[in-house]
Protein backbone atom coordinates (compact mmCIF):
# COMPACT_ATOMS: atom_id res chain seq x y z
CA UNK A 1 0.00 0.00 0.00
CA UNK A 2 2.69 2.72 1.15
CA UNK A 3 4.74 1.31 -1.85
CA UNK A 4 1.76 2.13 -4.29
CA UNK A 5 1.39 5.39 -3.42
CA UNK A 6 5.00 6.62 -2.64
CA UNK A 7 5.98 9.99 -4.49
CA UNK A 8 2.70 11.06 -5.27
CA UNK A 9 1.97 14.52 -5.05
CA UNK A 10 -1.04 15.95 -3.61
CA UNK A 11 -3.02 18.60 -5.68
CA UNK A 12 -5.96 19.30 -3.41
CA UNK A 13 -6.52 20.20 0.81
CA UNK A 14 -9.46 20.62 2.62
CA UNK A 15 -12.27 19.39 3.71
CA UNK A 16 -14.55 18.83 1.11
CA UNK A 17 -12.92 17.00 -1.30
CA UNK A 18 -13.71 14.20 -4.36
CA UNK A 19 -14.21 10.94 -2.46
CA UNK A 20 -14.82 12.33 0.55
CA UNK A 21 -18.10 11.96 1.99
CA UNK A 22 -19.58 15.79 2.53
CA UNK A 23 -23.46 15.57 2.78
CA UNK A 24 -25.63 12.22 2.34
CA UNK A 25 -26.54 11.24 -1.69
CA UNK A 26 -29.22 12.64 -2.98
CA UNK A 27 -32.51 11.11 -2.33
CA UNK A 28 -31.84 10.44 1.64
CA UNK A 29 -34.35 11.93 3.40
CA UNK A 30 -32.44 13.10 6.75
CA UNK A 31 -30.08 14.27 8.01
CA UNK A 32 -26.71 12.62 10.30
CA UNK A 33 -25.32 13.16 13.20
CA UNK A 34 -21.86 12.45 13.98
CA UNK A 35 -19.70 13.03 17.08
CA UNK A 36 -15.85 12.87 17.81
CA UNK A 37 -14.30 11.39 20.34
CA UNK A 38 -10.31 12.90 19.63
CA UNK A 39 -8.46 11.89 23.06
CA UNK A 40 -5.63 13.09 23.94
CA UNK A 41 -5.05 16.09 26.81
CA UNK A 42 -7.96 17.76 27.50
CA UNK A 43 -9.82 15.48 25.48
CA UNK A 44 -10.60 12.01 27.15
CA UNK A 45 -13.85 12.75 29.07
CA UNK A 46 -17.47 11.50 28.27
CA UNK A 47 -20.48 13.30 27.58
CA UNK A 48 -22.37 10.99 29.03
CA UNK A 49 -25.90 13.10 29.13
CA UNK A 50 -25.30 13.74 25.51
CA UNK A 51 -25.04 9.78 25.14
CA UNK A 52 -28.10 8.83 27.06
CA UNK A 53 -30.27 11.75 25.49
CA UNK A 54 -29.56 9.98 22.00
CA UNK A 55 -30.22 6.58 23.39
CA UNK A 56 -33.76 8.07 25.32
CA UNK A 57 -35.01 9.21 21.88
CA UNK A 58 -33.38 6.86 20.14
CA UNK A 59 -31.61 9.10 17.69
CA UNK A 60 -29.15 7.51 15.61
CA UNK A 61 -25.45 8.62 15.33
CA UNK A 62 -22.25 8.05 14.19
CA UNK A 63 -19.74 8.28 16.91
CA UNK A 64 -15.97 8.59 15.76
CA UNK A 65 -13.54 7.33 18.04
CA UNK A 66 -9.53 8.62 17.88
CA UNK A 67 -7.34 5.79 19.84
CA UNK A 68 -6.29 7.96 22.76
CA UNK A 69 -9.82 8.29 23.66
CA UNK A 70 -10.70 4.66 23.24
CA UNK A 71 -7.58 3.28 25.05
CA UNK A 72 -8.52 5.94 28.08
CA UNK A 73 -12.38 4.86 28.12
CA UNK A 74 -12.39 1.05 27.37
CA UNK A 75 -15.98 1.08 28.82
CA UNK A 76 -17.46 3.91 27.23
CA UNK A 77 -16.48 2.79 24.11
CA UNK A 78 -17.74 -0.63 24.19
CA UNK A 79 -21.48 0.67 25.78
CA UNK A 80 -21.39 2.51 22.19
CA UNK A 81 -20.38 -0.26 20.17
CA UNK A 82 -22.43 -2.37 21.67
CA UNK A 83 -25.78 0.20 21.14
CA UNK A 84 -27.43 -0.67 17.61
CA UNK A 85 -28.49 3.32 17.55
CA UNK A 86 -25.18 3.60 17.12
CA UNK A 87 -22.04 3.07 14.29
CA UNK A 88 -18.06 3.33 15.59
CA UNK A 89 -16.15 5.01 12.92
CA UNK A 90 -12.09 5.55 12.72
CA UNK A 91 -10.62 9.16 14.11
CA UNK A 92 -7.31 8.06 13.70
CA UNK A 93 -4.46 7.38 16.11
CA UNK A 94 -2.80 10.24 16.88
CA UNK A 95 -5.21 12.53 15.39
CA UNK A 96 -3.69 14.13 12.85
CA UNK A 97 -4.72 16.24 9.98
CA UNK A 98 -4.27 13.30 6.78
CA UNK A 99 -1.80 14.72 4.52
CA UNK A 100 0.82 13.04 2.21
CA UNK A 101 3.04 16.45 2.68
CA UNK A 102 2.81 17.17 6.77
CA UNK A 103 0.57 19.52 5.95
CA UNK A 104 -1.53 20.66 9.42
CA UNK A 105 -4.67 22.60 10.46
CA UNK A 106 -5.42 24.59 13.29
CA UNK A 107 -2.26 24.18 14.72
CA UNK A 108 -2.17 20.24 14.81
CA UNK A 109 1.09 18.82 11.59
CA UNK A 110 -0.07 16.18 9.81
CA UNK A 111 1.14 13.13 8.41
CA UNK A 112 3.69 13.39 6.81
CA UNK A 113 4.04 10.29 4.33
CA UNK A 114 1.61 7.43 2.80
CA UNK A 115 3.36 5.58 5.58
CA UNK A 116 2.69 7.86 8.20
CA UNK A 117 -1.01 7.65 7.20
CA UNK A 118 -1.51 4.01 6.26
CA UNK A 119 -0.90 4.35 10.43
CA UNK A 120 -2.82 6.86 11.38
CA UNK A 121 -5.84 5.04 9.66
CA UNK A 122 -4.94 1.30 10.38
CA UNK A 123 -3.15 1.47 14.01
CA UNK A 124 -6.71 2.43 15.32
CA UNK A 125 -8.35 0.28 13.05
CA UNK A 126 -7.26 -2.69 14.38
CA UNK A 127 -8.10 -1.60 17.90
CA UNK A 128 -11.54 -0.71 16.55
CA UNK A 129 -11.78 -3.72 14.99
CA UNK A 130 -11.14 -5.79 18.39
CA UNK A 131 -13.77 -3.56 19.72
CA UNK A 132 -16.80 -4.42 17.48
CA UNK A 133 -15.86 -7.44 15.83
CA UNK A 134 -15.90 -6.17 12.58
CA UNK A 135 -14.19 -3.37 10.43
CA UNK A 136 -15.07 0.39 10.33
CA UNK A 137 -16.97 1.57 7.02
CA UNK A 138 -16.11 5.11 7.90
CA UNK A 139 -12.53 7.60 8.36
CA UNK A 140 -12.37 11.21 9.49
CA UNK A 141 -8.92 12.44 10.07
CA UNK A 142 -8.16 14.17 13.37
CA UNK A 143 -9.53 18.16 12.23
CA UNK A 144 -11.07 16.19 9.34
CA UNK A 145 -8.65 18.17 7.09
CA UNK A 146 -7.32 15.53 4.04
CA UNK A 147 -5.37 15.68 1.15
CA UNK A 148 -6.49 14.09 -1.90
CA UNK A 149 -3.53 11.20 -1.94
CA UNK A 150 -5.06 10.59 1.51
CA UNK A 151 -8.85 10.58 0.45
CA UNK A 152 -7.43 8.01 -2.10
CA UNK A 153 -5.18 6.07 0.30
CA UNK A 154 -8.24 5.47 3.24
CA UNK A 155 -10.00 4.28 -0.03
CA UNK A 156 -8.07 2.13 -0.76
CA UNK A 157 -8.17 0.51 2.91
CA UNK A 158 -11.56 0.01 2.47
CA UNK A 159 -13.29 3.08 4.37
CA UNK A 160 -14.64 6.12 3.46
CA UNK A 161 -13.50 9.21 4.60
CA UNK A 162 -16.56 11.57 5.90
CA UNK A 163 -16.29 15.66 6.57
CA UNK A 164 -19.37 17.34 7.24
CA UNK A 165 -21.77 20.37 6.27
CA UNK A 166 -23.00 21.65 9.49
CA UNK A 167 -20.41 22.38 12.47
CA UNK A 168 -22.35 22.10 15.25
CA UNK A 169 -20.37 22.95 18.27
CA UNK A 170 -17.18 24.17 16.80
CA UNK A 171 -14.97 22.02 18.14
CA UNK A 172 -17.12 21.73 21.60
CA UNK A 173 -16.30 25.31 22.08
CA UNK A 174 -19.67 26.66 21.44
CA UNK A 175 -22.36 27.63 24.25
CA UNK A 176 -25.62 25.54 24.21
CA UNK A 177 -27.54 28.59 22.43
CA UNK A 178 -24.83 28.47 19.46
CA UNK A 179 -25.52 24.82 19.46
CA UNK A 180 -28.85 24.69 19.00
CA UNK A 181 -28.77 27.65 16.45
CA UNK A 182 -26.36 25.58 13.86
CA UNK A 183 -28.10 22.03 14.53
CA UNK A 184 -31.32 23.60 13.97
CA UNK A 185 -30.45 25.02 10.87
CA UNK A 186 -29.63 21.61 9.31
CA UNK A 187 -31.57 20.45 6.15
CA UNK A 188 -32.21 17.14 4.24
CA UNK A 189 -28.87 15.81 3.31
CA UNK A 190 -26.76 17.64 6.19
CA UNK A 191 -23.69 15.78 7.84
CA UNK A 192 -23.37 17.29 11.35
CA UNK A 193 -20.22 17.13 13.72
CA UNK A 194 -20.20 17.77 16.98
CA UNK A 195 -18.39 16.36 20.14
CA UNK A 196 -19.00 13.74 22.71
CA UNK A 197 -15.96 13.79 24.73
CA UNK A 198 -16.25 17.29 26.24
CA UNK A 199 -18.92 17.23 28.93
CA UNK A 200 -18.59 20.80 30.28
CA UNK A 201 -19.59 21.95 26.69
CA UNK A 202 -22.92 23.46 25.40
CA UNK A 203 -23.00 20.49 23.16
CA UNK A 204 -25.19 18.17 24.94
CA UNK A 205 -27.79 20.87 25.74
CA UNK A 206 -28.15 22.57 22.32
CA UNK A 207 -28.48 19.07 20.46
CA UNK A 208 -31.14 18.19 22.89
CA UNK A 209 -33.22 21.25 21.49
CA UNK A 210 -32.50 21.20 18.39
CA UNK A 211 -33.77 17.46 17.66
CA UNK A 212 -37.35 18.49 18.57
CA UNK A 213 -37.23 22.20 16.00
CA UNK A 214 -35.60 19.97 13.70
CA UNK A 215 -38.64 17.38 13.89
CA UNK A 216 -40.96 20.29 13.69
CA UNK A 217 -39.24 21.15 10.08
CA UNK A 218 -40.40 17.11 9.18
CA UNK A 219 -36.20 16.61 9.15
CA UNK A 220 -35.06 13.44 10.96
CA UNK A 221 -31.83 11.86 11.66
CA UNK A 222 -30.68 8.92 10.15
CA UNK A 223 -27.73 6.77 9.68
CA UNK A 224 -25.09 7.46 7.52
CA UNK A 225 -25.86 5.54 4.36
CA UNK A 226 -24.37 1.97 3.64
CA UNK A 227 -20.91 1.74 1.69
Amino acid sequence: MVAAFAGQAPQEWGLQLSGVLSSLPAGSSGVALSFDCCGGPGGNAVDQVLIDFLQQTGTPATFFLNFRWLQANPGPAKALAQNPLFEIGNHGTRHRPLSVSGRGAYGIPGTASPAEVYDEVMVNEDALRSLTGKPSRYFRSGTAYLDDVAVRIVRALGLVPVSFSINGDGGATFPAAVVFREVAAARTRDIVIAHANHPTAGTADGVARALPALSSAGITPVPLPST
